[in-house]
């Protein structure tokens, strides 16, 4: 799969275990050649909570997505995510030795990666270095030093951080369920790949990826990623409000949030009401739409609160021209757009994976639902052809009559130390994770 173009996708969430097998067609499009859904049952608000229960459900998700793509699934991209996740700005710098030479991409990478070396609180890891915008002498807001001369090197980064435990416990599920993780990726910024427009990141937007556990936020402006975080509310506790306020089971009240629910009860009539089977010959029970819009708007209203409050912390309330584009399973919900347009005062949209999408897709594929999933691929394939196209410059076409095997040991060699050149910087910590991974089997 590793050189076939084939990428998959691996979305561990709270309520659902998504996995997504495609590849880029000619086009530059999209093709999803397999896909496999299961009820997650081990995860706890975008964290694992019980190993077991998590390989079981990654295995019966990879299995079905292999059969449908008729390929066997070895690779996966892992998305990460839970209300562990934070982030923080931080400005690093570095003096050139040689200044009479162009600023290359080892520079700009030795200074990416010396980020890595920030203490941290006990428990916790920087899982990715993001550069936003750098500067050469003293001149600010250059996007891309390459090439440039100049003495020093600064910039300004955007840096995930997340507890290590967590981590270790994503790598050791996916390990156990007999794949190995390609890229360890933020679950928002995956959403973002799917959703999001390049001129809506260059105005300013917000995106909100609300899934079962958690609602993922992630901040654009002028192209670059401002502001991250985790908000640990999701659709899972608007059934757990059903429930309690319906005082019904929670299949059903999972049932009735998806097939009536809606987040404003003014839509709603008094007189509209919907039957729920009763238990154990008791008779049905009845209940009143707009009391059901009632419990999710009051629910809802917390959430988007708390998705206005991180707005309003990173700075750039007044500098989103592209309003808040909401996406994940909680996206569905009817007339959420409406009532986080009237809380926050800002254009909402509903974000949709399709835009990426091939023509032969699945209907079903172009849900919001799947909007990680799809991006986690999306990643995958750029990460694909990068290295791919890194390789091809490396090695130029060569003819060989006969190899023996100590050149063919040595080209073997050549071509892993190559590869290892083009590690992303989110490889540094997955290579800790396993390097820890190894030592407690020992």
């Amino acid at each position: 799969m590793k050189h076939t173009g084939i990428i998959v996708g691996l979305d561990i969430g709270t309520t659902k275990i998504a996995v997504i097998v495609g590849r880029k067609n000619e086009f530059g499009k999209l093709e999803i050649i397999g896909y496999g859904k299961v009820p997650s049952i081990g995860v706890k608000r975008g964290v694992v909570s019980n190993i077991e229960n998590t390989v079981q459900s990654i295995k019966e998700a990879v299995a079905e997505a292999s059969r449908k793509a008729g390929v066997e699934i070895q690779y996966v991209n892992v998305g990460i995510a839970g209300q562990h996740i934070k982030s923080l700005q931080h400005r690093g710098s570095m003096i050139r030795t040689q200044t009479d030479t162009e600023i290359s991409q080892q520079d700009i990478d030795n200074l990416c990666n010396s980020m890595y070396n920030l203490n941290m609180s006990p428990g916790e890891e920087i899982l990715e270095v993001i550069p936003q915008e750098f500067s050469v002498d003293g001149e600010h807001g250059i996007r891309q030093p390459k090439g440039m001369i100049g003495s020093s090197l600064d910039a300004n980064f955007h840096i995930i951080i997340g507890q290590t435990a967590a981590a270790k416990n994503i790598y050791k599920c996916v390990r156990r369920a007999g794949l190995e993780v390609v890229e360890l990726i933020l679950e928002p910024i995956a959403s973002t790949e799917a959703v999001l427009s390049e001129e809506e990141k260059e105005a300013g937007v917000v995106l909100v990826d609300i899934g079962g556990g958690t609602s993922d936020i992630a901040i654009f402006h002028e192209g670059i990623i401002r502001h991250t975080s985790v908000i640990p509310l999701g659709g899972e506790i608007v059934t757990d409000d059903i429930k309690e306020g319906c005082s019904i089971i929670k299949k059903h009240a999972e049932e009735l949030k998806i097939k009536f629910g809606s987040a404003l009860a003014s839509e709603n009539k008094d007189e509209e009401i919907v039957a729920i089977p009763g238990l154990r010959g008791r008779p049905p029970k009845e209940i009143s739409l707009r009391n059901l819009a009632n419990i999710i708007q009051a629910r809802m209203e917390e959430i988007i609160e708390h998705i206005y409050y991180e707005i309003k912390s990173s700075g750039y309330e007044k500098k989103l021209i592209g309003g808040i584009v909401l996406t994940g399973g909680g996206a569905q919900m009817k007339h959420i757009a409406q009532l986080t347009e009237f809380t926050t005062g800002l254009d909402t949209r509903i974000g949709y994976p399709n835009e990426h999408l091939a023509n032969n897709v699945p209907p079903e594929m172009a849900s919001p639902m799947y909007a990680t999933s799809i991006g986690l691929v999306l990643i995958g394939a750029e990460r694909y052809e990068r290295e791919y196209q890194k390789m091809k410059e490396l090695e130029p076409e060569e003819v060989v009559v006969e190899e023996t095997p100590k050149k063919k040991k040595q080209k073997e060699k050549k071509a892993k130390d190559k590869t290892r050149e083009g590690k992303r910087f989110t490889e540094i910590f997955l290579e800790k994770i396993r390097n820890w991974f190894e030592e407690e089997n020992e």
